[in-house]
């Protein structure tokens, strides 16, 4: 774009000033058409599609262990998993369809795709709005319900008898209703003066208003969602390395019972699980949520010339990073269940006995032959 631009400027420098703004003008845009990505929604449908094929999955099997386990401690911590993967599930459904709504539009008006995105930032419509506060929610959902599921299983593990005083069904529920409600809150907040939802480059999604005339509000909104969002994680961190430490060094012990083996294994099963959302999650959100708090300071205080393209480009991946987080949840409840975790277990320790087996019949075989050739020595002896 730099070399376009270079290019233009020496071509049109004998003309008037009028004539070089109006070419600098046309070069840009043909640059934005150029390197502004097509509105093949196909991908978009093939996400959406294995997003909700996978949580549909996942919802399945928890709620199944959610009725075996009913009124044992692990009641609460599938409560809450079944509550985040439906709402992995419900923002999967809405946003997906949105964002098709909005590749549609996109096709509609692709005779000038640069003067529309540059239109609908200016003046954002109610789908807007709508997907903005939607994008906010349930990004924070998730990271809020995997904060409040390690805390539970932290204080379960090494509180065993206040988490059997304190935690209760109904106080879970009472929490996960608190949980949705915080981050309606902060998602609504745009609807009251604190920050603003704008289409984000090429203009299939909407966000905070982090790239295009950042104000202070706008910079105090982002602060608060990203701060918000990494301090679950940290949090969710904090309380896994705890449990995870506990029950290291209660099998180092090794002073429970048979019963309380089974426990201890349902414990460990949990954390494993806690540990592979708490991974996903920094993996997913981390790089939006940094690019965003990053992007909206850079705009507020006024971008150097050449970055916002850079930085348009850092958002568009880190919101495609950021759905990847609903698409891989569910899989850490698929594939980290004590069943699975028991036929991987014991097909690596066949094949390590049969590795042993083999290995040992072929010394055997090895032995037997130096001895009888031994035998035949001496009897020619």
């Amino acid at each position: 774009m730099l070399a376009m631009q270079h290019n233009n400027s020496s071509v049109t420098a004998p003309l008037p000033f009028f004539n070089d703004t109006h070419g600098v003008k046309k070069v840009e845009a043909v640059a934005c058409d150029a390197t502004r990505p097509q509105n093949n929604p196909t991908s978009a449908v093939l996400t959406m599609t294995l997003g909700i094929l996978f949580n549909v999955v996942a919802l399945i099997i928890l709620a199944k262990a959610y009725n075996r386990f009913r009124r044992r401690s692990k009641a609460t911590f599938l409560l809450f998993a079944s509550s985040l993967v439906a709402t992995d599930l419900a923002g999967h459904v809405i946003l997906g369809a949105l964002v098709l709504r909005r590749y549609s539009a996109g096709t509609e008006s692709a005779a000038n795709p640069v003067s529309s995105f540059q239109n609908a930032s200016a003046n954002p419509d109610w789908s807007c709005l709508f997907l903005g506060s939607c994008m906010v929610f349930f990004g924070l959902c998730p990271l809020f319900l995997g904060c409040a599921m390690a805390a539970e299983r932290c204080l379960g593990i090494t509180r065993p008898l206040l988490h059997a005083r304190l935690v209760t069904m109904a106080r879970t529920k009472m929490a996960l209703a608190l949980i949705w409600l915080l981050a309606l809150c902060v998602a609504l907040l745009p609807f009251f003066s604190l920050g603003a939802y704008t289409y984000q480059y090429p203009g299939t999604w909407c966000f905070i208003r982090v790239m295009e005339d950042t104000g202070a509000k706008d910079l105090a909104f982002v602060t608060l969602f990203s701060g918000l969002a990494l301090s679950s994680l940290a949090s969710a961190f904090v309380c896994n390395t705890v449990s995870g430490i506990t029950l290291v060094r209660a099998r180092l012990k090794k002073s429970s019972c048979s019963r309380r083996g089974s426990g201890g294994s349902q414990d460990t099963e949990m954390v494993v699980q806690l540990v592979g959302i708490m991974i996903t999650s920094c993996i997913c959100w981390s790089p939006l949520l940094v690019f965003a708090l990053i992007s909206a300071t850079k705009s507020y205080s006024g971008f150097p010339a050449g970055d916002r393209d850079a930085y348009s480009s850092l958002m568009v991946i880190g919101v495609r990073m950021a759905t990847c987080n609903q698409i891989l949840d569910p899989w850490v409840y698929i594939l980290l269940r004590r069943a699975v975790l028991r036929k991987i277990y014991r097909i690596t320790k066949r094949k390590a006995s049969f590795k042993g087996s083999t290995f040992r019949s072929i010394r055997w075989d090895v032995g037997s032959f130096q001895n009888s050739e031994k035998k035949n020595s001496v009897g020619k002896i």
